[in-house]
This record gives structure tokens, sequence and C-alpha cells, in this order.
């Protein structure tokens, strides 16, 4: 029982340090932004490699170049949509400067974090139906329930927040959906890498939660659609 407790307590304490760190890089100003998500991309792209070793000891190069479209690409499409460089040209000097504007990058993350809340706790009271064999224990009663509810939760803080309330409704409501369903498809590729590679965690830098990839599976295979959304529909 002791050593629950300390793991739980352990669990507990890495999470709320990974949630401050998480705020702080998207909130404080865009050179966080960049440095968080530049580290989070370093991190993916090492623990990557590793499980491409594990599958392919022999032949892992050959695979290398999929962490670029995985990984890299992805990461740079969500500083993109929070940075935007500004280039002053009047004036004795020309003055570059850096605008951050966290709304769209933090939209994927929570509707993300609230996609994985809510599909567990659905899925804990109503889930029977098993979703996939690569994660035995998502349901369907909580995948489906867990994207309603943030859609739902994410149209209601874009309705409520000031600076989301310059985009119309139905562009977050897409937004969520899209985040919640492409969300839930990079964490079953994620599971999948690591059932080939025999691996439980992609990694160890967060104890009791896995690594790098563990944590931004899902990120990195919905921000490309949502950036996809954004840029040819929503401010075509």
């Amino acid at each position: 029982m002791a050593i629950n407790v300390a793991t739980l307590k352990t669990r507990s304490l890495t999470a709320l340090i990974f949630v401050l760190v998480m705020f702080a890089g998207l909130f404080i100003n865009g050179y966080t932004f960049s440095a968080l998500f530049i580290i989070v991309m370093l991190g993916c792209l090492y623990e990557f490699v590793k499980l491409m070793k594990k599958i392919s000891p022999s032949g892992y190069g050959y695979y290398l170049p999929l962490g670029l479209l995985y990984i890299v690409l992805p990461i740079l499409m969500l500083l993109e949509l929070g940075l935007e460089m500004k280039i002053e040209t009047a004036g004795p000097t020309p003055d570059n400067d850096v605008f951050y504007q966290p709304l769209f990058p933090c939209a994927i993350i929570f509707s993300i974090w609230i996609n994985d809340t809510m599909a567990y706790i659905v899925g804990s009271f109503i889930g029977k139906t098993p979703f996939s064999p690569i994660s035995p224990k998502k349901t369907w009663e909580g995948t489906i329930g867990g994207a309603i509810l943030c859609v739902a939760l994410i149209g209601l803080l874009g309705s409520l927040i000031p600076p989301a309330k310059s985009v119309p409704l139905k562009h977050w409501l897409v937004i969520a959906a899209t985040a919640a369903v492409f969300g839930t498809l990079g964490d079953l590729l994620e599971s999948k890498l690591k059932r080939v590679a025999g691996v439980k965690d992609s990694g160890t830098f967060m104890p009791g939660h896995g690594g790098f990839l563990d944590r931004f599976d899902s990120l990195l295979i919905a921000t490309p659609f949502v950036w996809a959304y954004i840029h040819f529909v929503m401010i075509r």
C-alpha cells in the first residue's frame, strides 16, 4: 500500500509540474512557447529513433525521414499558428518583432486534453464496447462521449473568452472535433509503434506517465489537420 501511495504521489507531482511547464510555455510569451515546443520536438525525435531501432535494428535509418513528417512538420505548423513575424521598415533602422497569439495552439492542446479526460471518465462509467485492439482500454462509448463533450466545452469557452469571440463559434466547434478525432488516431498510432517495438512507454522523462511521444502523440497528428482547416477553410 505504501508503494502505491508513493507512486500515486509521484505521478500527481509529475503531472502538476507538466501542466505548470505547459502553461508557462504557452502563456508567458512567444519565446517560451518556441522553446517549449522545440524541446518537445527534440524529445519526440529522440524517442522515435529509439523506437525505430527496436523495431528494425539494422534498417532503422530508412524510417528516420518519417520522423520529419511525423514530428518536425507538425511542431513547425503549431509554431506557425502561434507566431507572426512583423518587419517594420520605417525609421532609421528596420525593427523586427515577433508577435505571439496563443489562441489556436491552446485550442488544439486544450481540445486534446479535454477529449482525453472526458473519454476516460465516460468510458469508466459506461464503456463496454472495445474501440481498438491496439488500445484495449479505449471504448466506443468513451471515445464518442469524449469527443462530444470536447466539442461542447471548447464551443462554450470560445463563446466566453474575449479573444476567442473574434472567431465564429462554428470554427471552434470544427477545430475541437478535428483535434478530438485525429488526436485519438494519433494516440492509436503511437500505441501501435510501441506494441511493435515491444515497449510499454516511449520514454521515461515523466515518471509514471511515459515519455515525450506518450504525452504529445495526439498533438502530432491533430495539428496538421487543424492547421489545414485554419489556413484553407477558415481564413481562405
